[in-house]
């Protein structure tokens, strides 16, 4: 296996086009890193650049320390798995699995020795003299990664293998991904525009935006300490909650206005660069987590609005509630909202944001009812509405 660095690699379609601008990024070797952004983010040109079916405006890629710029794909040493599976449905999951052995001139013998080993592996070891049509559509994916695996190429391209599966299978198959990945060792650059699989499949997840990195780290990291408002609204289900509020401090004691209400900002979240927002506006960032009904008893404040939506998911309740305060609106908020934006907009002049708290059963929470809400200001986090970055700790 191989390392993979972008290092300044732009691409610019004939017509003006920019679908990567100035990647820098290095996939160690052996790790398992997925670019996940919206449709349009750049993430599937940029590996497709990798495999070499795209050639890069600026910049070079090295897989290992070869510069594959001007290489063709069959000479860079890369699979790819795309999401339509790519199988010959007259030959069998062996057959499927050994073609590109065959391919290379191997020997039967070898062939079917590791044909077995890799069935094993996938756990499909009894299904290799199928064909493909007698397959689920998980099981097909597996043998389209399997095939790709027994070339033993320096690098794994996956372009949202995933996508064509139902939602329960989509989830068994996150695990067999990183299970194999993981048995195999294989380096692998997975890409999706599902945050919720980048997040629960990724060593690292690297977020793009407009053809532009925005951020890159593990998954605990960039879900607790995002960079910026696209990330922060990006990463998360349900999303952060993001509303504007006027920072103010007296005796030393910062704390946030929101409509009526103030919420006391506590030592441990009182950071020297915040200091310099006092009397501005900003961005005041919260997990639906960090939500809850009632005083949370550190006298902090809380907030108080109207339940207009509770999802029963069985082991929580997901409460939307209405509050008097300002939601963000950015080109970064509006992009993500998507088909939601005008909602949104009509939101910030009313003056009125929609809260999302995970509530356990027994909170008292009713449909069309006031609440309290208290809200863990120690675990908040704070933006700059100009730059859209986080103000840092």
């Amino acid at each position: 296996m191989a390392s993979v660095t972008f290092d300044d690699v732009t691409k610019v379609f004939p017509d003006g086009t920019r679908a990567v601008s100035h990647l820098d990024l290095e996939i160690a070797d052996g790790e398992f890193t997925v670019l996940v952004g919206p449709s349009g983010c750049g993430k599937t040109t940029a590996l497709r650049m990798v495999a070499g079916l795209e050639e890069m405006t600026e910049g070079d890629i090295r897989i290992g320390e070869r510069v594959v710029n001007e290489l063709q794909p069959r000479e860079r040493d890369v699979a790819m798995v795309f999401q339509n599976y790519a199988l010959y449905p007259h030959m069998s999951v062996g057959d499927n699995l050994g073609f590109p052995l065959k391919m290379r001139g191997m020997a039967k013998p070898e062939i079917k020795q590791r044909v077995e080993e890799i069935g094993n592996v996938l756990g499909m070891g009894d299904l290799l003299h199928r064909k493909p049509r007698q397959l689920s559509g998980g099981q097909r994916q597996r043998v389209a990664m399997g095939r790709a695996i027994i070339r033993d190429p320096e690098v794994f391209l996956m372009d949202e293998p995933l996508s064509n599966l139902d939602a329960g299978l989509r989830v068994q198959m996150r695990g067999e991904i990183a299970r194999i990945q993981h048995e195999v060792g294989a380096t692998t650059i997975y890409v999706t525009h599902d945050q919720v699989e980048a997040m629960t499949m990724g060593e690292r997840v690297a977020v793009m935006r407009l053809g532009e990195l925005q951020q890159c780290d593990t998954p605990h990291n960039i879900y607790m300490s995002p960079v910026n408002l696209f990330v922060a609204r990006f990463i998360g289900s349900p999303a952060m909650n993001l509303i504007e509020t006027q920072l103010e401090s007296e005796n030393g004691s910062m704390s946030c206005h929101i409509g009526q209400c103030q919420l006391v900002v506590p030592e441990e979240a009182q950071r020297v660069a915040l200091s310099e927002y006092v009397g501005r506006t900003i961005g005041l960032g919260v997990r639906p987590e960090n939500v809850q009904p009632g005083d949370n008893g550190r006298g902090s404040g809380t907030l108080a609005g109207k339940v207009t939506v509770i999802e029963d998911l069985g082991s929580e309740l997901m409460t939307h509630i209405e509050i008097e305060a300002k939601p963000v609106v950015t080109a970064e908020t509006l992009e993500i909202a998507g088909a939601l934006a005008s909602e949104l907009e009509v939101e910030a002049r009313e003056q009125r944001a929609i809260v999302i708290g995970r509530f356990d059963y027994g909170s008292g929470a009713e449909l069309d009812k006031r609440i309290e809400l208290s809200v863990d200001m120690a675990k908040s986090h704070f933006f700059d509405l100009e730059t859209s970055l986080a103000i840092p700790v």
